[in-house]
């Protein structure tokens, strides 16, 4: 089996925020030392959308079915079904998967770049004792920057470890491309820029929003205050 190593730091970006969409978390599982200072984070909401869901407290089990889309801030993981556990030592682990012929989605907007990120795969897990995160079968990601595809890693599998901060692309029979190989594409940085630079000199070129020239109205008078009197009528 041939493992190919990147350090792309969008694509780890983009599985990154894979992980945190499949446990609705963007930390990690092991609880932080009660000496250590922890400054508080303010995360996004997550929100998860499905048909039903099912949640066992005995066995910490939480399963979505149906049409299931979870959104957390400007990421969007779209499956089938999303299962979520923690076993006793509470550490997490989801699975998110599909029916035959679809694959699952996460999409991740970075508008402060212009990029766009998109990752797909048969079945998306995460694991959070090692804390690692998969996209597995037929398993592609793609960058996007103003609209204009770029960088692509792609094969059997495509996995980002949080711990070591290193993804891999492995290859396999279930690969994206023909004879199970794995396949990267970066294009120049710096075509890059100019995508970066055109999409900038668009939006400085858009009009910006006219003034409403409508006169302001007087403020109403505060609460218990004296009204002045109307001017007297003239005969």
């Amino acid at each position: 089996m041939m493992i190919d190593l990147y350090s792309h730091r969008s694509i780890r970006l983009l599985l990154a925020f894979g992980l945190c969409a499949l446990l609705g978390v963007a930390q990690a599982q092991k609880k932080p030392s009660s000496t250590a200072a922890v400054a508080p984070q303010e995360e996004p909401v997550t929100t998860i959308l499905s048909d039903t869901l099912h949640f066992d407290d005995t066995k910490r089990e939480s399963t979505f079915t149906g049409n299931v889309v979870m959104t957390r801030g400007l990421m969007t993981m779209n499956a089938d079904k999303l299962s979520l556990r923690e076993d006793p030592e509470g550490f997490q682990y989801g699975t998110g998967t599909v029916k035959p012929g679809k694959r699952v989605l996460i999409r991740q907007a970075r508008p402060e770049v212009y990029e766009v990120l998109e990752g797909v795969g048969v079945r998306a897990e995460y694991n959070g004792k090692t804390e690692t995160f998969d996209l597995i079968g037929q398993a592609i990601v793609t960058r996007y920057i103003c609209g204009q595809h770029f960088d692509t890693v792609s094969g059997e599998r495509v996995r980002y470890s949080q711990k070591t901060d290193v993804y891999e692309a492995f290859s396999g029979p279930d690969s994206a491309n023909s004879g199970g190989r794995v396949r990267s594409v970066a294009q120049p940085r710096a075509r890059a820029d100019a995508a970066v630079a055109e999409c900038k000199a668009k939006e400085a070129s858009l009009p910006a929003a006219a003034p409403s020239t409508a006169p302001a109205k007087p403020a109403a008078p505060a609460a218990g205050a004296r009204r002045p009197p109307a001017a007297p009528a003239r005969p």
